[in-house]
């Protein structure tokens, strides 16, 4: 009888566990569709990452990209924002932007470049400080 309970107890957990993993993989798909739609009616995509700009490069690293960033005035703009929530030269700072991604026209660097239309949002950095060494 105890077998059985505890059985019984065990598939329970296991079903309410599968479902709530589906609930989401529907919520992922959902995003996912939403981006795809904001992409298809003006082509421009909403990128979230990891932006840097130092001196004469721009860079946005997500998850599962790296673009190099044209340097123009909106990605001026998006260095100015971001330069106060920087804690050294070197520090990457969550950005969500809406940007055109296309081919790099110098053939030097990055295969394809983001061509930034407009500045959703800006937020401080979220890790700890990087480690710095010093030598003799």
């Amino acid at each position: 009888m105890r077998k059985a309970l505890i059985i019984c107890s065990l598939l329970a957990v296991f079903f309410v566990g599968c479902k709530q993993d589906a609930t989401k993989e529907e919520v992922k798909e959902n995003d996912t569709n939403q981006v795809e739609e904001t992409k298809k009616a003006d082509g421009l995509n909403i990128l979230r990452g990891e932006f840097i700009y130092i001196a004469d490069a721009a860079v946005l690293k997500g998850n599962d990209f790296i673009y190099g960033v044209e340097l123009d005035s909106m990605s001026m703009k998006l260095a100015e924002e971001v330069k106060p929530l920087k804690r050294d030269d070197f520090d990457m700072v969550p950005v969500t932007v809406k940007a055109k991604v296309k081919p790099n026209p110098n053939k030097e660097g990055w295969d394809q470049v983001l061509e930034i239309k407009e500045i959703l949002k800006v937020s401080a950095p979220t890790g700890e400080e990087a480690i710095k060494v010093k030598g003799k």
